[in-house]
């Protein structure tokens, strides 16, 4: 869907930093509708900011994306804030939030770390996709946001395994939800963003947010049922599994 063509509503996990931030200040800038989540929406000082530059526009609301009751109360408060032609109201639903535990080393891998990264990176946007299909309208768009790590074919050392292992799976997810929501034509796309700079990037990352979101966004503008469960990086090239 072009951007030019009506102001479309779009609904970011993880909202409140890195390249979630980055996403809703261009959408913002575009003209699009903006649901922002975030665990501690009290805490996210510069949504906040955002939400007072572009009122009606923006609406920042609590969710815990590794808890499915969270995602149920997200479900129900989605209608008092978007306005739409009938239950279907969500253009876009970029599923950004993430986790990655950092200084993990073969046979140190601690089981609490292996399950926070599948619940908040497998887990956490399935069923979260699940809970608000309901809402996205027929030619939707669900960006799963991914990571080469995910890819099996292109390991080359032990690096981040429980961030690996759960980009991996979460590629399957996008796979199997592209399937399922395929009679809609919704797409669904695995997204990778590149090295960016962000606090989950570090220092040595070589992607600015600015431009990994520009060219993901494009990536999603440009995109077709025939794309959808693919595995996409933000300047719109394919990626081996």
């Amino acid at each position: 869907m072009s951007p030019a063509s009506r102001s479309r509503c779009v609904l970011v996990t993880g909202a409140n930093r890195g390249i979630g931030l980055e996403f809703v200040r261009q959408l913002l800038a575009r003209g699009d509708h903006v649901v922002a989540t975030c665990r501690h929406p009290g805490r996210a000082h510069a949504l906040n900011q955002l939400a007072g530059e572009h009122p009606g526009r923006l609406h920042v609301l609590p969710l815990d994306v590794a808890d499915p009751k969270s995602h149920a109360e997200l479900a129900r408060e989605l209608p008092l804030v978007i306005d739409g032609p009938d239950e279907h109201r969500l253009d876009v639903l970029i599923n950004n939030a993430g986790v990655l535990h950092s200084g993990e080393t073969f046979a140190h891998v601690p089981a609490s770390q292996m399950d926070d990264s599948l619940r908040t990176n497998v887990t956490g946007p399935f069923l979260l996709t699940q809970a608000l299909a309901a809402q996205l309208v027929d030619d939707a768009v669900v960006a799963n946001l991914s990571s080469i790590l995910g890819s099996i074919s292109q390991v080359d050392g032990f690096h981040t395994p429980s961030y690996a292992i759960s980009k991996a799976a979460q590629n399957m997810a996008t796979a199997l939800l592209a399937r399922a929501l395929a009679e809609r034509g919704i797409r669904v796309l695995a997204l990778h963003p590149g090295w960016v700079q962000t606090d989950m990037g570090g220092t040595g990352a070589q992607v600015a947010p600015e431009q990994a979101v520009r060219g993901l966004l494009q990536v999603i503008d440009d995109s077709s049922l025939a794309d959808s469960g693919r595995f996409i990086d933000w300047q719109g090239q394919s990626l081996p599994w």
